[in-house]
């Protein structure tokens, strides 16, 4: 399975408008965002905004970069085959 990353900006009530979304195979599976300052600790770490299939997830977890949030996406989505 390959994931593919598009950088885009999301229209949230906060300052946190780096996104990315993410593809697996061509499917859109989640929309990550980067947190702003206003999140104080958790500033620069990224969350799963939204989810889709198997990755819709009430209580995502906050990732410290793309590379630990793309493995947990595979994990998974990986689980689930």
């Amino acid at each position: 399975m390959n994931l593919r990353l598009q950088p885009v900006q999301v229209a949230t009530n906060s300052d946190d408008t780096e996104s990315q979304l993410v593809f697996a195979d061509g499917f859109l599976v989640a929309v990550l965002v980067r947190l702003s300052e206003q999140h104080e600790d958790d500033a620069g770490r990224w969350f799963m905004e939204a989810g889709f299939g198997p990755i819709d997830l009430n209580c995502p977890p906050l990732f410290i970069d793309l590379d630990e949030a793309q493995t947990w996406i595979l994990d998974q989505l990986s689980s689930e085959l």
